[in-house]
């Protein structure tokens, strides 16, 4: 069966791509804005089954699609300040501001869609992330030098951003790229299919 991944994400490509499977790429068009009232985890899980269904209307096979935002813990414990993409300098430099000094939680949805049997499967799992007590300079030294102003939180932890961190805490370092990949296995064996010993 084939294999798609609803996404037009590079960081995600090559993700799956360690999973040694050949998959094709669509990338989907959809309202990604964010309802009244909705958490973060309703968000993500609401946009990756969007998304997956949105290229099911073209394409045939199991469509993988995941969403990701950046939450920030605001002084009272809550986890509901989203950090988006920032685009410009000037915004990436306040969200890594806010960052510096406290936890910042990715909240990422992963979405597998049967085409052939309807059936769909979706789950949320949460990375944190503690920030260094950084300094403005600091701030602005990375940012020119990685200028990652089309990544929620303002950083690229694949690469210099690692540098902006005390310590990370989740199940699967994949997470916080944009795709959880354990997670992603144990919904393809739920299909049928084992990366190990099977072929697509």
């Amino acid at each position: 069966m084939a294999l798609i991944l609803a996404s037009s994400s590079p960081f995600r490509q090559t993700l799956l791509n360690k999973l040694g499977l050949e998959f094709s790429v669509q990338s989907p068009d959809i309202d990604e804005s964010r309802k009244p009232g909705e958490s973060p985890e309703q968000l993500v899980y609401r946009l990756a089954q969007d998304k997956a269904r949105e290229v099911a209307k073209s394409k045939h096979g199991l469509i993988i699609a995941s969403d990701q935002v950046a939450t920030l813990q605001d002084g009272l414990g809550a986890q509901d300040v989203v950090l988006g993409k920032p685009h410009t300098h000037e915004n990436a430099i306040k969200q890594l501001s806010a960052c510096s000094g406290n936890v910042v939680t990715f909240v990422t949805s992963l979405c597998l869609l049967n085409t052939n049997s309807g059936n769909i499967q979706t789950i949320v799992e949460n990375y944190k992330v503690v920030f260094r007590t950084l300094k403005p300079e600091q701030i602005d030294n990375y940012l020119k030098k990685e200028q990652p102003y089309n990544c929620a939180g303002s950083f690229k932890s694949e690469g210099l951003g690692i540098s902006l961190f005390t310590s990370l805490e989740g199940r699967d370092p994949n997470t916080l790229i944009g795709l959880p990949l354990i997670q992603l296995i144990k919904l393809l064996e739920n299909e049928g299919i084992d990366i190990l010993s099977a072929q697509l």
